[in-house]
């Protein structure tokens, strides 16, 4: 067994991958510190999903049934012409209960914020209202100055700050250097229901742009929009102009986009991007490491962001707790999660057709699923497998009994292709 050199980490984000990572890092023995720039848990945001083996995590960690109970209450979706027509609609199990557009389990972001933050609450230190202004590695440790606070020392620095991560850029370098640009903005704001929506997902489209309203729990609903646009110039807290940019592009359209257009206005949990994927050559650097939409954002209509960030922490925790240094560490870390980072965003990029074999073998949650509780209580292990294994049928070295695959009717999967060399351990 290998013996852990490493204690304290500091992880800038409070979001959804900073909070799982703590937790995994505190039931290990080290001692986190989240610093998040917002006051407090940030709440609202759009709805998102826990597919696959984000699910086996969130189990582990025991939040899985606060999840479920929290869940939007969507259970499709539909699509409408502009007199407010359903024209098609689509069940969330049409392709399992992982695989479809709208997933089996989906919960509001500002939710799952408020059940990981409670979740860390004892056990994790959080310092609210300050962010790091930078970040000097030395022999022994990363001196970090805040914005408030007095400079501190870590062992390790975690970036979990997403897309426009406040780490990465001193780490690693601009945001231009790794942001792939998708050709489209998003926003989300909340809203009412004029209609009972039936638990379903609206869209509304027209050449280049889309509307959707989907439900939230309290009878109340997310409003969004999606349109394809060369990057426009502007600063990205000038709410304003974000909103004037809406209103122009959807001006005309029909169904409820008036209403929604006449609400966004003044909705007070207003959010506003482009659409972009972060792909990186190494998330590493010395000493600090990136997590999450930091590391590998796949773009919020991939649906499976939540998903990379709760598997990522569980495998980054589990490597710094069986590593003989961080070196070696944050090296297994993003060989166990690259294939999977590289599905994630393909299926952002393609989508899932059933009828497509290369692109149905890019489905992300068939690569990496945590193996059922195994003999030893509390030392649940993954399971790896190389395409040798599967095809004879060879048991033997293989981490535990049991393939837990999540197998999707209608897509092919390819199986595990990394088998991780003896004594190498990643536990819960």
């Amino acid at each position: 067994m290998y013996v852990v050199h490493m204690n304290t980490v500091l992880i800038s984000g409070a979001s959804i991958a900073g909070p799982a990572l703590a937790y995994w890092l505190h039931h290990h023995g080290f001692t986190p510190t989240v610093v998040e720039r917002a006051p407090a848990p940030r709440p609202g945001g759009q709805a998102v999903d826990l597919r696959g083996t984000a699910r086996e995590v969130a189990e582990r960690m025991g939040i899985l049934a606060e999840v479920r109970a929290a869940h939007t209450g969507a259970r499709g979706m539909a699509f409408v012409n502009a007199e407010g027509k359903r024209t098609s609609t689509m069940a969330s199990d049409t392709m399992g209960d992982s695989g479809g557009v709208i997933a089996e389990l989906e919960i509001l972001r500002g939710h799952l914020v408020r059940i990981l933050h409670e979740a860390t609450a004892t056990g994790v230190e959080y310092v609210f209202d300050d962010g790091i202004t930078s970040l000097t590695e030395t022999e022994h440790g990363v001196e970090a100055t805040f914005e408030r606070g007095e400079p501190r020392t870590f062992d390790l620095v975690i970036g979990a700050d997403g897309l426009h991560s406040k780490v990465r850029s001193p780490a690693f370098g601009p945001e231009s250097e790794f942001a792939h640009d998708l050709g489209a903005y998003i926003s989300t704001f909340g809203t009412t229901q004029r209609e009972d929506l039936d638990g379903r997902q609206l869209m509304h489209t027209a050449p280049g742009r889309t509307t959707g309203i989907y439900p939230t729990p309290g009878g109340r609903a997310k409003a969004m929009f999606v349109f394809a646009s060369p990057p426009v110039e502007h600063d990205r807290r000038d709410t304003a102009r974000q909103r004037e940019l809406i209103a122009t592009t959807f001006a005309g359209d029909g169904w409820e986009v008036p209403r929604l257009l006449d609400g966004m206005r003044d909705a007070p949990d207003f959010y506003f991007d482009r659409l972009r994927q972060i792909r990186m050559d190494t998330w590493s650097s010395g000493r600090i490491a990136l997590l999450g939409d930091a590391a590998f954002c796949a773009s919020p209509m991939a649906g499976n962001g939540t998903s990379m960030a709760l598997v990522g922490a569980y495998v980054l925790a589990g490597e710094l707790a069986t590593a003989p240094d961080h070196r070696t560490a944050f090296r297994r870390y993003e060989e166990e999660m690259r294939e999977y980072v590289a599905r994630c965003q393909k299926f952002a990029l393609s989508g899932v057709d059933s009828h497509d074999a290369e692109v149905a073998d890019v489905h992300p949650h068939a690569r990496f699923q945590p193996a059922r509780p195994a003999a030893h209580p509390g030392r649940d292990e993954v399971v790896r497998r190389s395409p040798e294994d599967l095809e004879h049928g060879d048991a033997e070295g293989l981490r535990s009994p049991e393939l837990d695959l999540q197998l999707t009717p209608g897509l092919t999967f390819r199986a595990w292709t990394w088998k991780p060399p003896p004594g190498c351990r990643c536990t819960t």
